[in-house]
């Protein structure tokens, strides 16, 4: 009998260790999960792919320690290759200090980069479309009660465009004026998704009051806009959003 468990005892030892065992079928899920999911053509996110190999992990420890044999099988080499002190880990002394060696450098670098400072300004959560105060509700444009002098606004608000805003908005109203490349983010581009989106008392307010005048959770360092209504009438803005609306082909959004 005792022959017979000597004999089991070196055939384990002849075969696969346990955490070679384990890291094959770690490393088989994780190429099955990145091939399966790029064949059906669909994106993995990283933070599901953490997720999928976190249950994988777990999944893992509990199967080899379900029995003592797979445990002391799975600790044993680990303990051996890390102490180094018996003979059948002598073949693996290169790799046991290579490993030993590597793991203190890539703590350090990882403290290293964490320390180092930073010259990128913090990401900060930026509402685009910040809610402007309730008084903006009341803003109505009364330009477009004088119908009769309606062609004339328009044509005054192009000119009071081009000769204020399209530096920075661009001629076509694409966002991609002379001075466009110079901010971050970029200038508001005209179109259905913007104006289209908005009313035209919210433009209005977004105008007069610039980048300085947004709310905090906008980050009014975020917007490079200057404060019009210190440099031009209600009037002249009223008539550079009757352009707008025009050249752009769009209609303000309102409550019906």
């Amino acid at each position: 009998m005792a022959d017979k468990n000597e004999e089991l005892q070196g055939k384990r030892k002849k075969g696969i260790p346990v955490p070679a065992k384990a890291a094959i079928v770690w490393i088989g899920i994780y190429a099955f999960l990145k091939i399966f999911f790029a064949y059906i053509g669909i994106p993995l996110p990283a933070s599901i792919m953490y997720m999928y190999m976190f249950t994988v992990t777990v999944g893992v420890l509990l199967a080899v320690s379900i029995y003592e044999h797979t445990i002391v099988g799975f600790i044993e080499p680990i303990l051996w290759f890390l102490r180094g002190d018996t003979d059948r880990a002598q073949p693996w002394i290169v790799a046991r200090w290579a490993f030993l060696v590597f793991i203190p450098l890539y703590v350090a670098y990882g403290v290293y980069q964490g320390e180092m400072p930073r010259f990128e300004p913090p990401i900060t959560m930026r509402v685009i479309h910040p809610a402007p105060p309730p008084e903006v509700a009341s803003f109505y444009n009364p330009l477009r009660d004088d119908e009769e002098n309606l062609p004339n606004h328009i044509k005054a608000g192009a000119r009071i465009y081009y000769e204020n805003c399209h530096y920075c908005h661009g001629d076509k109203w694409h966002g991609k004026g002379h001075f466009a490349h110079a901010f971050n983010p970029a200038p508001a581009t005209f179109d259905e998704t913007t104006i289209g989106m908005l009313q035209e008392s919210f433009v209005f307010w977004r105008a007069s009051t610039g980048g300085p005048g947004l709310p905090p959770e906008a980050t009014p360092w975020d917007s490079a806009m200057p404060i019009w209504k210190n440099m031009l009438t209600d009037e002249e803005i009223w008539q550079a959003i009757l352009y707008l609306y025009d050249a752009t082909g769009n209609k303000p959004r309102t409550w019906e």
